[in-house]
């Protein structure tokens, strides 16, 4: 398992199903309220609100609180303002880690980072003390229904796409950050809406860990996403098979 994941799928987490489903709705709605006033509300002229909406209708969120979401952020007084904050820390094993977080109190999720990442035996440090340790990248992900390797790596090359990984269960393209927005509207126009389309930290280096430090490694990004104010969580971790089944039992 590579550390580059957001850590949805690990599988050794085991209830609070409802409050996991709360939490994700609390954040995808948070991001719709911050995409919708960075921009025009129609998700055809703001390609973040389009991402937004996209990940809103992935967890099965209803149409009528997207679009409640939408009319509130941009009326008279739409409630809470807030800011994009990105923290950056090192984990037990020296494992590198970046926290997005949309906040409407700097102060208080500051402190929030520090006591966790201090808790879990970790250290939270400046702005870009580790960002050197990833690439910022567009991640674009269709299921291998979508297309055949051959048409997607063409469509991906056409659009200006920097990679394409294809196997038997999906299609992974990935791009400059910069190119983000326009390769996933190309690609959505050939192929019809993606799996999944988000940029992302991705690690340029990891850290192989054994039991000890992945349980503990686990538990600090448990204790980081069950934080109402982040968003994503990214490390430079990898945990092998055998130690993830020992984990998973």
């Amino acid at each position: 398992m590579a550390g580059h994941s957001q850590f949805k799928n690990i599988m050794h987490r085991k209830g609070a199903q409802d409050a996991r489903r709360a939490r994700q709705f609390g954040k995808i709605i948070r991001e719709l309220t911050v995409a919708a006033r960075a921009g025009l509300p129609d998700p055809v002229s703001n390609p973040r609100l389009r991402a937004a909406i996209a990940d809103a209708r992935g967890v099965n969120m209803p149409r009528d609180t997207i679009e409640r979401t939408i009319r509130k952020a941009t009326g008279a007084g739409g409630g809470a303002q807030y800011d994009s904050v990105r923290y950056e820390g090192y984990g037990p094993a020296s494992v590198a880690i970046i926290v997005e977080a949309l906040t409407d109190n700097r102060n208080r999720t500051a402190a929030d980072m520090r006591s966790t990442f201090s808790k879990h035996g970790g250290a939270l440090g400046e702005t870009n003390a580790v960002a050197f340790l990833f690439n910022r990248l567009g991640a674009v992900r269709y299921p291998a229904s979508a297309a055949s390797a051959d048409d997607m790596l063409e469509a991906a090359i056409e659009a200006g796409a920097e990679n394409v990984e294809s196997d038997g269960e999906a299609h992974e393209v990935t791009t400059r950050d910069t190119d983000f927005f326009p390769v996933r509207d190309a690609l959505e126009a050939r192929f019809g809406p993606p799996e999944s389309a988000r940029l992302e930290w991705r690690a340029n280096t990891v850290v192989t860990l054994g039991e000890a430090k992945a349980a503990s490694v686990l538990k600090l990004l448990d204790a980081l996403e069950e934080n109402d104010d982040v968003q994503n969580v990214y490390a430079n971790f990898d945990i092998p098979e055998a130690v993830m089944r020992k984990l998973s039992a």
